[in-house]
């Protein structure tokens, strides 16, 4: 039986790996140029998508939110400066790491109690958190598409439907 969210999850690193293959086509600097938008560099978008992936997958393992926020927050100015293979190489670790957790699960929809401190408390599944993580992914992609725009430059299609072509079905 496919496992969904770990198919939505490799979606994820795939669409992640696919839109710095393509900054990494452009000249180093892009990373680091300004824009007037969500996020003011390129960079700094790549640092805040990795930083919330790392704590979801702190949650998903077994620590509590606000001490998860409080560990991997910080990541997002230790890597601000990183360029795009290291960038990639941090991402492509960690989706080995979520791989990991992935094989280790027998129940996805095992309910954990969520202590978000920007909420509230409240019972969510395992794979209600992993599709969090991809939809978060998703949506600050498209943030970069953005401001990959802005600064002239193309950015690279990382849509789901292309990856049903572009990867061979799989399980974990």
């Amino acid at each position: 039986m496919m496992n969904h969210p770990a198919v939505m999850y490799n979606y994820h690193a795939w669409a992640t790996q696919t839109l710095l293959g393509r900054i990494k086509e452009l000249p180093s600097s892009v990373l680091q140029q300004e824009v007037n938008t969500s996020f003011s560099t390129i960079s700094e978008a790549f640092a805040h998508i990795y930083a919330i992936d790392k704590c979801w997958l702190q949650v998903l393992s077994g620590t509590s939110m606000p001490k998860a926020l409080d560990e991997c927050l910080p990541l997002q100015q230790e890597i601000v400066r990183y360029s795009v293979d290291d960038f990639a190489n941090a991402f492509s670790e960690l989706a080995e790491q979520y791989r990991a957790w992935f094989r280790s699960q027998n129940d996805l929809e095992q309910t954990i109690v969520l202590e978000n401190p920007y909420a509230e408390t409240r019972n969510i599944r395992l794979s209600e958190i992993v599709l969090q993580a991809v939809n978060h992914g998703t949506y600050h992609r498209g943030n970069i598409s953005t401001m990959l725009r802005q600064l002239g430059h193309a950015s690279a299609m990382n849509d789901y439907s292309l990856y049903w072509y572009q990867q061979p079905a799989e399980s974990i």
